[in-house]
């Protein structure tokens, strides 16, 4: 059970691995900062652990024998203990308060007095037959272990909870625990390892790995080593050791849900616990003298002094049982009362020898030769446990046993008290059931010495290569570690626990693996002679475990509250910036609404970004992806830069401030791209964005931009177009409340777009005015390469910086507005028809079936397929063919007939045809006395009037050189001068 450890006076709750968390000046997780205040959320607890193992040899009615050794700490025999029982703290003495003749006064500590209650059993079920064998090996029989489960829990006292319960064949391991240790216990996880024939379990191990109060982990492994006394037997043993350590591997430990990268093996623990019939061996010493001299202790025959009285004989009749199993290397075994009196009339040689007045012995027993610690203390130099520790054969990595004060636990009449075996094999009694334990720091000392000799022998062997020896002095090569070892054979002398009464129950301190302080002592080791229903002694183990525990309500305050300073703490680290938007469009701080935005038209905004945080800012705006979630690709319609205040000159895409200084943030909202304007006038887009001002190390600010998209007549068909009436496209969706495209059902207003014969009719009349302008101006020069005004690259002035006198072009178009009033009066003629001439480009880009639609090219492909090979002879007659094919799309017919009417005529405006020049020349003719080549010239133009306007009239496999070819062969043959006879 656990209880609240005794008071402390202020004992520090940090190891060395843990410093404090200043969460102001060191960043930390959020998971080391609550560790590190675990002062305030751990509280120590005390609780004591019983373990118990136990052969019971297959032998029926041993589960009924549980509750009176392993629960209530009956069994004990004073004769058969070189402890002082009498006042020792791990025995209760309520029973002989009671009741002065009670036969069976030493009770061990039991009940609700252990927080902790784990069993180990051996040979629970009887292996001997092969039939049983067979079928233990090939299927899970879970009565036996609810057999001893009930067993169990009827002796447990109210409250207690099951933790795990597992049985491998023969094996079984039981773990309960007490009503206010059980919620304590976390991530239980039980392996097993066998080590018997094809590793089959009628050997090995069953492991279990537990958390206890989140903090300390413990291990519990409960054995059956193979059996025999020889030599190979012995190799067996360890090697069965060997398997267990390597595959016992368990599952991964769970904190908060968080899961460790790996599982973990034996020796990652905090505490462990081996437990078990071992099966070491007594040899070196004749078997019968073994049972001759512990037959005397137990007659109480073994004295100096033989005028004492003799001692009572045993309490109680001895149950005799009879039983076929197998335990160990044993066949069928029968005792009676018969062949235990023989026996002991055989081995007594003084029937009249009595124990010495107890108040005759020394202080220390085992300093009494006639003592039974002495006798146990000149046998277990000949333990093969103790050996194999000695010679780092098994258990040598920081194993601890307790003080072995009790008899051996085997082998026994079954049935008897104090009567080793009288079969015919007569076996050598041997402490084969054993309880070892470890903790954590004794495996790290094991470690590190190991780790130190490894160094000293590297170092030595390197000496020894070049050419330094070892000094012979005594005073140097002295070896306190090797003093007393035999120096004939070299082999190690035996360490073993010497009996000391006084010995310190509470053991020292460890730091676990998860940073917390703990301790624990070992209260008591023995076993339970009184216990006669099986060949083996049950053996019995009590500790004290003083742990720091978490306390589950006090961890969530305290993460709660590391937490929210952790939270603080960055936020004072990390850099901070205020956003303050200006001007009529911003809605609020973080929101701006450019209402109507309409083709070209360009919005702007602005914000005033300062640095309000105590470190420098980094910030940005985030770069925004290519495509949407559906694929498609987002419209780029906003522009983002940062100008510090007073240098609106130069913008960058990234800034950096101090703190308290400030910049402006500029936000441009304007559609350029023709590809989105047909699902922006459909109404299948929207002019809807967040914009994200990244600051490095910071948190993210967003800003909300909107804005209301104006119907234009770019981005749509001409069977919409030829639907629009007078007063614009606005006009008409609006009044008649259509969203989206128009409807091929309404009325057809006119046989052509209208907004073509609107920018082709002004572009030729601008053609005329810059001819005349460069016949009368002495400054003006018309540009004499062969694509303008169409071509791009012979532009006078960048038209891109244009956009807004484009957007009022536009504007004019969607409002049917003259063009020439939205042109600037201040504009040159060159410059205003490159203007208009760059709007009639984009309408005809944006028109989504082409003045050529697919089905009329498809048609065209198919009655001239030798298009692009005809002879100029018969241009006239494909013309002719032509326009027949194109008639069964008039409306198309008429814009395609009108577009490249006013090319050729700009065209032989720009390059005229003269014959001769007349008398009186003006400025223009007297520029052009003298050009014999004016016909190759306007060819020319016309050559790369087509080349421009191919592509943008035909809407078929754009991209293919040859489909690229056929339409700028069409346009020339329109183009050209003999064509229009």
């Amino acid at each position: 059970m656990a209880t609240p450890a005794s008071p402390r006076s202020m004992r520090s709750t940090r190891s060395e691995s843990f410093e404090p968390v200043d969460a102001h000046t060191t960043p930390q997780s959020l998971a080391r900062a609550v560790l590190a205040r675990r002062s305030e959320y751990v509280r120590s607890r005390q609780t004591r652990i019983k373990i118990g193992t136990w052969n019971v040899a297959a032998c029926r009615g041993t589960d009924k024998d549980l509750a009176m050794w392993f629960v209530e700490g009956q069994g004990i025999d004073q004769q058969f203990a070189a402890l002082d029982l009498s006042r020792h703290p791990a025995v209760t003495r309520e029973a002989s308060e009671s009741k002065g003749d009670d036969p069976d006064p030493v009770r061990l500590v039991g009940g609700d007095d252990i927080g902790l209650y784990v069993l180990g059993l051996q040979e629970v079920v009887d292996l001997n037959l092969t039939r049983e064998y067979v079928s233990r090996a090939v299927k899970v029989d879970t009565s036996c272990v609810e057999q001893w489960q009930a067993a169990l829990e009827a002796a447990m006292p109210p409250g207690y909870q099951l933790i795990m319960a597992e049985q491998m064949t023969g094996l079984m391991l039981l773990i309960y625990a007490s009503p206010t240790v059980a919620p304590t216990v976390t991530n239980v996880s039980t392996k097993q390892v066998g080590t018997g024939l094809l590793g089959w379990g009628n050997k090995g191990a069953v492991a279990t790995r537990l958390v206890l109060g989140e903090t300390t982990r413990m291990v519990f492994v409960n054995c059956h080593l193979a059996s025999g006394a020889a030599s190979n037997h012995l190799d067996r043993r360890c090697w069965d050791i060997d398997q267990i350590l390597s595959k016992t591997k368990f599952d991964a430990i769970v904190h908060a849900g968080i899961v460790e990268d790996e599982g973990e093996m034996i020796g990652d623990e905090d505490f462990a616990f081996w437990f078990g019939d071992l099966n070491f061996r007594l040899d070196g010493l004749p078997a019968d003298d073994i049972r001759r001299i512990l037959t005397l202790h137990t007659r109480g025959e073994y004295a100096l002094n033989t005028d004492q009285e003799a001692p009572r004989p045993l309490d109680g009749e001895e149950v005799v049982v009879l039983r076929v199993s197998e335990s160990d290397d044993d066949t069928a075994t029968k005792s009676s009362n018969h062949s235990r009196e023989n026996h002991s009339r055989e081995q007594s040689f003084d029937s009249q020898t009595t124990l010495p007045d107890p108040d005759d012995f020394p202080e220390d027993p085992s300093q009494d030769p006639s003592s039974l610690q002495a006798t146990l203390d000149s046998l277990l130099p000949h333990d093969q446990l103790r050996k194999a520790i000695a010679q780092k054969r098994a258990f040598h990595d920081g194993w601890r046993e307790g003080l072995i004060s009790f008899l051996p636990t085997y082998k026994y009449d079954v049935g008897t008290v104090g009567l080793f075996d009288s079969s015919e094999k007569q076996r050598c009694p041997s402490w084969c059931d054993r309880i070892l334990y470890r903790t954590r720091r004794d495996k790290l000392e094991h470690d590190e010495r190991t780790r130190e000799e490894r160094e000293a022998k590297e170092k030595d062997e390197e000496m020894k290569s070049r050419g330094i020896e070892e000094d012979d002095d005594v005073l140097f090569s002295y070896d306190p570690e090797t003093d007393g070892d035999d120096q004939a054979t070299g082999t190690p002398a035996l360490d073993y626990d010497e009996y000391d009464e006084t010995q310190e129950v509470e053991g020292p301190t460890i730091a676990t693996k998860e940073g917390y302080i703990d301790r624990i002592g070992l209260d008591i080791y023995t076993s339970h002679q009184r216990i006669s229903s099986s060949d083996h002694k049950p053996v019995i183990s009590v500790f004290t475990l003083e742990y720091e525990a978490v306390v589950p309500e006090l961890k969530a305050e305290v993460h709660a509250k590391v937490a929210r300073e952790l939270d603080r703490a960055e936020n004072e680290r990390r850099p901070s910036i205020t956003i303050v938007m200006e001007g009529p469009l911003a809605v609020d701080e973080s929101a701006v609404d450019f209402q109507t935005l309409s083709f070209l038209e360009k919005k702007s905004c602005s914000a005033t970004v300062a640095n309000t945080g105590g470190v420098a800012a980094n910030f940005s705006f985030a770069e925004k992806p290519e495509t949407d979630e559906s694929g498609g690709a987002v419209p780029d319609w906003l522009t983002t830069s940062f100008a510090r205040q007073g240098d609106d000159m130069t913008r960058d895409r990234n800034i950096t401030l101090d703190p308290g200084e400030t910049t402006v943030a500029h936000i441009d909202a304007q559609l350029c791209a023709v590809s989105q304007l047909r699902s922006l006038n459909d109404g299948q887009a929207r002019l809807e964005d967040v914009l994200v001002i990244r600051v490095d190390g910071g948190r993210d600010y967003f800003i909300s931009v909107k804005a209301s998209w104006e119907p234009t007549c770019f981005g749509r068909s001409i069977d919409e177009l030829i639907r629009i009436p007078d007063g614009g496209i606005r006009q008409f969706l609006r009044t008649q409340g259509i969203r989206g495209a128009i409807p091929y059902d309404s009325d057809i207003r006119c046989s052509a777009p209208k907004e073509l014969f609107k920018l082709t009719e002004v572009i030729q009349t601008l053609a005329e005015r810059c001819v005349a302008d460069e016949a009368m101006l002495e400054d003006m020069v018309i540009p004499k390469e062969a694509g303008w005004p169409f071509d791009s690259t012979t532009w006078t002035s960048p038209v891109a910086a244009q956009d807004a006198m484009r957007a009022e072009i536009v504007s004019a178009l969607d409002t049917d507005a003259p063009i020439v009033e939205a042109l600037p009066v201040e504009m040159t003629s060159v410059n205003k028809l490159e203007l208009v001439s760059s709007v009639l480009l984009l309408f005809l880009a944006s028109l989504t079936d082409g003045l050529i639609t697919p089905l009329l090219w498809a048609k065209l492909s198919a009655a001239l397929p030798n298009l692009t090979s005809c002879p100029l002879s018969t241009w006239a007659d494909i013309k002719s063919q032509m326009l027949d094919i194109f008639s069964s799309a008039p409306n198309h017919s008429i814009a395609f007939v009108f577009l490249t009417s006013t090319l050729s005529r700009v065209a032989s405006e720009l390059n005229p045809v003269v014959a001769s020049p007349p008398a009186a020349l003006t400025r223009r003719l007297s520029f052009m006395k003298g050009d014999d080549d004016w016909e190759k010239r306007r060819k020319l133009r016309q050559r790369r009037y087509a080349e421009i306007f191919g592509p943008l009239v035909s809407r078929s496999l754009d991209g293919e050189k040859l489909a690229k070819e056929r339409a700028r062969v069409a346009l020339e043959i329109f183009l050209g001068r003999d064509s229009a006879i």
